[in-house]
């Protein structure tokens, strides 16, 4: 007997109901990034793994999923690397491709080749599929999609007030209230560690911090004191493990705390400025907070950073997030380009939209209209029909086969359609069609210009 096909671990099919609510959540994205001045692109599947290693921590390494060269690739590894089981030094010998693991360094990527090209400052969105070899649970998976904006070529705070004002834009569109614009900088985090006197380990003190609202405080003393980082330094920066009050509020503790550090007061500055220019233009759905622990363990990040968490009440990790990265392109050769942008998770969106009842019934557009096939005479009128229908602009089709009246309609009735044509040897003489609404059972005869009329 025959293995049941399957596929692996945190991937997904998707049923044609699934594809229609799905290219809903895209499609209103893609509008909101039009809508804001973002051009489109689009970069490979696979990049080389030298563009990629080294930009996301030693964590974010770990979850990129390699690429074996093809042939016989373990042909040309050295024995004494063969001998030594050293598994990076092996991979870098077997595997010199590897898949995205986000879009921002594919995109920092192509705007170092491009640059001749580009005209700056430059405003992009790209909506493509990304795989993270990481642990699938609820809302996490190893291929999904994300959807990202950008702008890069000016280092203005204007941008960030931009990004709030478009996930504002977006959310309310899809009539998602609550959602929570949390901030901070990269700055302050920065300015911390240099005040508790830990600069020289910023990345495992954010990595750290980052983990707060999943492991609690006592798991981020605890890895912070395995990373090397002092108790009394850690008593210093616990302030802010359980900051609470309005974004001032939140502020006023932070100078506090970064009394002496200007490179934290310069953080403090620009959080300033974006809530300032927010307040005055005022938000429809989202709300904006500032997060003094988010750290978005990544490490080009250097100035604001954003992460949306869903509604109160759904359980459900961020469904977007992102931030400044002055410097990123530089790895690539490229010196003095600012860039900053932000990401739209979609399947989480998705999920987050399910479980609240926010799909509108038109989200799902699939046949509006099913032609009863009696034979091949009554078929050929019916298409004629079917041709007028889609010209106009309205999804209709032929049952392909001359089946049971019954298996016919119970066909249109699985499938949510709302109308049915009944087109027989009368009709045909006549040159009408019977027009049924599956739902109240009512049928009446039109014209080929009533059929339009009735379903436009």
């Amino acid at each position: 007997m025959a293995q049941k096909p399957s596929i692996p671990k945190g991937t997904r099919d998707f049923s044609p109901e699934e594809v229609l609510r799905r290219n809903y959540i895209i499609n209103t994205l893609r509008h909101n990034f039009e809508l804001f001045g973002f051009q489109p692109i689009e970069t490979p599947s696979f990049e080389n793994s030298s563009t990629l290693m080294g930009k996301y921590g030693d964590e974010g390494d770990r979850l990129i999923f390699k690429i074996l060269n093809s042939g016989d690739y373990l042909n040309k590894v050295s024995e004494k690397t063969y001998e030594s089981k050293d598994s990076n030094a092996l991979t870098s010998e077997i595997s010199e491709k590897a898949l995205r693991y986000d879009l921002t360094v594919p995109f920092a990527r192509y705007v170092v080749q491009h640059q001749n090209e580009i005209e700056f400052p430059f405003k992009r969105y790209q909506i493509q599929p990304v795989w993270r070899a990481d642990r699938p649970q609820k809302g996490r998976f190893r291929e999904f999609f994300q959807c990202d904006a950008d702008a890069v070529g000016s280092d203005s705070l204007l941008q960030e007030v931009a990004f709030v004002q478009l996930y504002d834009s977006v959310f309310t569109d899809l009539g998602l209230k609550g959602a929570l614009v949390k901030i901070n900088n990269r700055k302050i985090l920065s300015g911390l560690a240099e005040t508790i006197g830990a600069a020289d380990k910023l990345i495992d003190f954010t990595v750290a911090l980052d983990k707060l609202d999943k492991i609690g405080e006592e798991g981020v003393i605890k890895e912070m004191l395995a990373k090397g980082i002092t108790e009394e330094a850690i008593a210093r920066v616990k302030p802010i493990f359980n900051a609470s009050g309005s974004f001032a509020e939140k502020l006023s503790l932070l100078k506090e705390l970064l009394v002496d550090s200007e490179t934290g007061k310069q953080g403090i500055e620009e959080l300033e400025y974006i809530n300032t220019k927010i307040e005055a233009l005022g938000l429809k759905t989202v709300g904006l907070d500032l997060d003094v622990t988010l750290a978005r363990g990544l490490n080009y990040y250097t100035g604001a950073i954003f992460e949306v968490s869903a509604p109160e009440g759904v359980k459900m990790g961020s469904i977007g997030g992102g931030g400044r990265y002055d410097d990123l392109t530089g790895i690539f050769g490229l010196k003095n380009m600012s860039g900053v942008g932000i990401s739209f998770g979609l399947d989480r969106i998705y999920l987050v939209l399910e479980e609240l009842g926010l799909f509108p019934e038109q989200a799902i557009k699939g046949t509006r209209l099913l032609f009863i096939n009696f034979g091949e005479n009554e078929a050929l009128y019916c298409l004629k029909a079917v041709q007028s229908l889609r010209e106009a602009g309205i999804t209709a089709e032929l049952y392909p086969d001359a089946a049971k009246m019954k298996k016919q309609m119970s066909h249109a009735d699985k499938r949510n359609i709302k109308f049915v044509v009944l087109a027989g040897t009368q009709e045909m003489e006549e040159s009408v069609y019977t027009l049924k609404d599956m739902k109240s059972g009512e049928q009446h005869r039109v014209s080929i210009e009533g059929l339009i009329e009735a379903l436009s």
